[in-house]
């Protein structure tokens, strides 16, 4: 069974009371930038065992009557036809989604404001949409020489400029599609035209990492370098914290720069700066609602190896950086770990080395490691799969799952008539042909129903993935690494 490190329950309870208390403190309404992924964040759920992925909209969901939602997006970014790397779809496209996933919990989205506004041609388009679709849209514009202008950015020249964003309720979140999308701004602003009409507000940040009340170097931390790397973020003392109360807090280096600007914009707004610190700005319990430290570690290191696999394998890709890579080699020395130390890295080498053929290898939730090779049928990840389904399943190794005549049949579909190269069967191909076969034989039906057994299973390729498989792993819920390596030499891989 997998340990538990971190107390949910606890964590939602302390985060939404300490957010309500900031509200209080502020004189009824607070406007919250969203750092991260408001839901669905695997990263947290890796390194703090028992958080999980969507406790950040239950903890939302205690504030439910209070909580606005408005989302920030660089009419730039619009323009420039910007992707989301791991779902593949645009930043205009994921507002729609987003907002969709907010409504489906029951959240109030207020309103969209689209940042660094110039009448980009794509942006104009995208706030038409919106309107058609009832949703109230708001410019910003690009502040010349932001944010160093402090004369300007302060003034009805600067912030005063964009379009007051209405709000209703005491608890604004404001989040967005990707970093860089001018939440911060976006709040900054709001809270010089509050002050102008008269309406006491504040502001505050939500971030789960780095963690304030951990050390620096402590893994959980150095796991939020190492997902940072292509960024350049490091982890750092805050210097601001150490003066002001003589305590030694975390955080990192780009609110720690930006801090003394934005100490000098609340100044100018309000006569005085409610923060001593980037630290006192955030919001954030996490270290709090630790109860195994042991286990964080471990979990943490961990992610540092993943980290480092897949900033090879985008290396190797052309999608990359060396500094990025040389950034999470070094915290891999820093934490004492080597890429061998991921339980299935050297047991899906060794079947490889074995057979000469690409393998895969997955963990089961009991620790057991079962691998798969290449074949005339499977890919190695496809053999993987169902090699760890049987296990799971307690079904003997020599049974076969699936009909080797409907095998045949998507071969010769595969390969007669949608003309692949690629007699072997894909993941998503294995589990159809499974399915079908569910129909009428009771051990491949039991295997099918251990599906959801394998979340949060690692799994190791000796090559790199194709995008149906790495696909498939990640809707499952499995932690997938490549040797930074393809099967063929080809320029073009599919």
């Amino acid at each position: 069974m997998k340990k538990i490190g971190f107390d949910s329950q606890k964590y939602i309870r302390l985060q939404s009371e300490h957010i309500r208390e900031r509200i209080a403190a502020f004189g009824g309404k607070l406007y919250l930038e969203f750092g991260g992924k408001l839901f669905d964040d695997y990263h947290a759920s890796r390194v703090l065992p028992g958080f999980e992925p969507d406790n950040k909209i239950k903890m939302l969901l205690e504030l439910k009557d209070q909580a606005e939602i408005v989302i920030a997006i660089s009419a730039n970014d619009i323009e420039k036809n910007k992707r989301r790397g791991d779902l593949g779809i645009t930043y205009d496209t994921d507002v729609m989604r987003l907002i969709d996933i907010f409504r489906d919990f029951g959240l109030y989205v207020g309103s969209i404001v689209l940042t660094k506004y110039a009448e980009q041609p794509s942006a104009i388009v995208f706030e038409k949409r919106m309107t058609a679709m009832g949703l109230k849209v708001y410019r910003h514009y690009s502040i010349p020489n932001y944010p160093a202008d402090l004369k300007l950015v302060v003034s009805d020249e600067g912030y005063g400029r964009n379009e007051y964003i209405e709000t209703t309720r005491s608890l604004i979140v404001v989040t967005a599609p990707a970093a860089g999308s001018g939440k911060m701004a976006t709040c900054l602003s709001q809270l010089y035209h509050e002050h102008k009409r008269g309406i006491k507000a504040g502001y505050a940040k939500f971030e789960t990492f780095p963690i304030w009340n951990l050390p620096l170097k402590h893994p959980v931390n150095l796991a939020y370098e190492a997902a940072t790397a292509d960024l350049s973020d490091v982890n750092m003392i805050d210097p601001f914290h150490l003066e002001a109360y003589g305590e030694t807090t975390v955080n990192y280096n780009r609110d720690v720069e930006i801090f003394p600007v934005l100490r000098t914009i609340f100044e100018r707004i309000y006569g005085e700066c409610p923060y001593k610190s980037p630290t006192d700005m955030g919001v954030n319990m996490v270290g709090f609602s630790i109860v195994d430290d042991e286990v964080c570690r471990e979990a943490s290191r961990q992610e540092i190896i993943r980290r480092y696999f897949k900033a090879a394998c985008q290396l190797r890709q052309g999608m990359g950086s060396e500094n990025e890579l040389q950034q999470i080699e070094l915290l891999m020395r820093t934490v004492g770990v080597e890429p061998e130390n991921r339980g299935v890295v050297p047991v899906a080498l060794e079947v490889a080395g074995r057979t000469g053929a690409p393998a895969a290898a997955i963990e089961l939730p009991d620790g057991r490691i079962i691998t798969g090779r290449t074949t005339d049928l499977f890919g190695p990840s496809s053999a993987a799969l169902l090699n760890a389904l049987k296990a799971l399943a307690g079904i003997a190794d020599e049974i076969k799952l699936i009909s080797p005549a409907v095998i045949a049949n998507i071969q010769t579909l595969k390969i007669d008539y949608m003309k692949s190269q690629n007699p072997r069967l894909h993941t998503d191909e294995t589990l159809i042909a499974l399915s079908i076969s569910a129909a009428t034989d009771p051990n491949a039906m039991l295997a099918m129903q251990k599906l959801d057994e394998l979340s949060g299973c690692d799994v190791h390729s000796t090559v790199i993935l194709s995008s149906v498989d790495d696909n498939l792993f990640k809707r499952l819920g499995m932690n997938i690494t490549c040797e930074p390596t393809y099967e063929k030499n080809n320029l073009y891989h599919k």
